[in-house]
């Protein structure tokens, strides 16, 4: 062991002293960093767990960890009795045996910080908690008519989900408060929600931004969701494109999975989210401004654990695929298989292994299974429900498309990889095959009614961003060219068939796709040649994703006990300059 640790040393070094690395070690490591001459590799971390970059990685670190540092030097004055006044009015008594109300607590941090970090799972009122904050602010603020606020998501479909539940809470909650707070007024100053890349002004012909540091966002508020899908770049620039005096609060899942490019920053930034690390001056503040008594950890908190909240009720974790989930993502993996097998109610189940195979998930797609109906036939049969064209009818044509878009998004095939027969292509063409042969689709030529398809490339100028998922259907001109549907909460946008030149079939698709999304009912497949790519967090989301109904196809019985004891490994220096 020695020897191999000796070896290791030596390669270190041998890499530190490359006239292509630069050394830049930690702040408070005592040793100083090399002169910057543009290397384009930089070596940090620490001398018994190094860190390895490419230049422009490390950079994009630097900036986020630098900003977040200044995010969160300073606490924002607050009118201590005001705020106990308005949170009191906003929020319920909590639930019996709920220690501690942290959508409150999450609230009050918010208002006085310039960065605040909001994490839990499925059903812990994640956006919940940010309509009451934007009531909250909007009930401080001393001129609440100018206040601007924004809100975004890494895809399409998560940012339209996000601004269709804070309407609705803004709504209910109006309801609540009658005429002390006028929230249709909070209502339209609220933008419309965005993908990161169209918040930010993304061009077609550049990696660069049309909004960054000396061109800032006009925002007072910014809210993002499913941040665990914001890779290292894009946090690098959402940072820099911040005015000095704006409000960032971050929502996400760190469960969940990271993104595909590098980076894993909600991750980092939740790390020890769980282990209550506040300080007594933290405490003291949220006891005066909600009357709740955080649990204490360790009284060594950083800044940033003064502004992260764990959100920890969950309405949907005492569901069947609640516990399912959360056996899954505490690796419990003799637990959720005891799940699956004891669950006599349909709402989780797996099929049978020595039935299994890809039919089983083709006919899932077509038929779906007794207790869970929902399928493919779903939205092709709306097809066939498309109303008679007249002059006037044009509202009928848009709400026809609509019909069929969400009958679609009641059934996902959710798969781990691309290739072989378990994953999202081969899948793909024999679902499709399938559906021919029952009648339900005519796939003749590469564009056909019906065909689902997945964009997989940005593309700004069209209004089309990656993982954006629509419907090729005609459109209500009666002309022959036919166009793909999209649908952002009740917004219908449609685009060409000749311009989108860089899209996939989408009735399966991978689990990474899927985030941000929910299905009423969902299959995740598991292959036997997915490797290091099963993991507890691959299963988590994909789980995560059914609203109602789960199904389980794995080619090898092992393979879910397998997955719920491998975790995604990813090398990172964020943590140790943040946490």
């Amino acid at each position: 062991m020695d020897c191999v640790a000796q070896r290791f040393r030596r390669l270190v070094q041998a890499i530190r002293s490359s006239r292509l690395v630069r050394y830049v070690p930690l702040p408070d490591s005592g040793s100083t960093a090399a002169p910057d001459l543009g290397q384009p590799f930089v070596l940090s971390g620490t001398d018994e767990a190094p860190l390895l970059y490419l230049r422009r990685y490390w950079v994009n670190e630097e900036h986020v960890a630098t900003s977040i540092a200044a995010c969160t030097s300073v606490a924002l004055p607050v009118d201590i009795p005001k705020t106990r006044f308005w949170l009191d009015k906003l929020f319920d008594a909590k639930p019996a045996g709920v220690e501690v109300d942290w959508q409150k607590t999450a609230c009050a941090m918010a208002l006085r910080g310039r960065l605040t970090v909001i994490t839990g799972g499925p059903g812990t009122g994640k956006t919940y908690t940010a309509a009451r904050l934007l009531a909250l602010l909007f009930a401080m603020n001393l001129d609440p008519g100018n206040l601007k606020v924004a809100l975004a998501a890494p895809t399409g479909k998560a940012a339209a989900r996000l601004r269709q539940s804070i309407d609705q809470s803004l709504q209910d909650l109006q309801k609540r408060l009658g005429n002390d707070l006028d929230l249709v007024a909070l209502t339209q100053r609220v933008g419309q929600a965005k993908t990161v890349h169209s918040l930010l002004g993304a061009r077609p012909d550049t990696r660069q931004f049309k909004f960054d540091a000396a061109h800032p966002l006009d925002v007072d508020v910014l809210i993002v969701d499913e941040t665990s899908m914001v890779y290292l770049e894009m946090m690098a620039a959402l940072l820099q494109a911040l005015p000095a005096h704006a409000k960032l609060v971050l929502l996400g899942d760190k469960d969940q999975l990271a993104s595909v490019e590098a980076g894993a920053v909600l991750g980092d930034l939740c790390a020890q989210a769980d282990q209550n690390h506040y300080t007594q001056a933290t405490g003291d503040y949220v006891h005066a401004t909600c009357g709740e008594v955080l649990p204490r950890g360790a009284d060594t908190g950083s800044p940033l654990a003064q502004q992260t909240v764990m959100l920890r009720h969950s309405i949907r974790f005492g569901s069947t695929i609640g516990q399912f989930a959360r056996a899954v993502n505490d690796g419990d993996a003799s637990l959720a298989d005891s799940l699956l097998q004891q669950d006599k109610s349909g709402v989780i189940w797996q099929a049978p292994h020595k039935q299994v195979s890809q039919d089983t998930i083709v006919q899932l797609a077509v038929h779906g299974r007794p207790e869970a109906s929902a399928s493919y036939s779903d939205y092709l049969n709306q097809i066939k429900s498309r109303p008679e064209q007249t002059k006037t009818e044009e509202a009928a044509h848009d709400d026809w498309v609509k019909g069929v878009l969400r009958a679609f998004d009641r059934f996902r095939i959710l798969c781990a990889v691309h290739d072989g027969p378990w994953g999202d292509r081969d899948l793909n063409r024999a679902v499709q095959r399938a559906l021919a042969q029952a009648g339900l689709l005519n796939p003749v030529g590469e564009w056909f009614v019906g065909r689902p398809v997945m964009i997989t490339r940005n593309d700004p100028a069209l209004g089309v961003f990656n993982g954006d998922v629509g419907i090729v259907l005609p459109p209500y001109s009666g002309s022959k060219s036919l166009r793909a549907y999209f649908l952002d909460a009740d917004n219908l946008r449609s685009v060409s068939i000749s311009r989108l030149a860089h899209v996939e079939t989408a009735f399966a698709m991978t689990v990474h796709k899927a985030q941000g999304s929910e299905f009423l009912h969902t299959v995740l497949v598991l292959p036997s040649e997915g490797g290091d790519v099963v993991t507890r967090e691959l299963v988590y989301t994909g789980i995560t994703r059914a609203k109602t109904y789960f199904s389980l196809v794995q080619s090898e019985p092992s393979l879910l006990g397998a997955a719920t004891r491998r975790r995604v490994m990813r090398a990172s220096g964020l943590q140790m300059k943040v946490v």
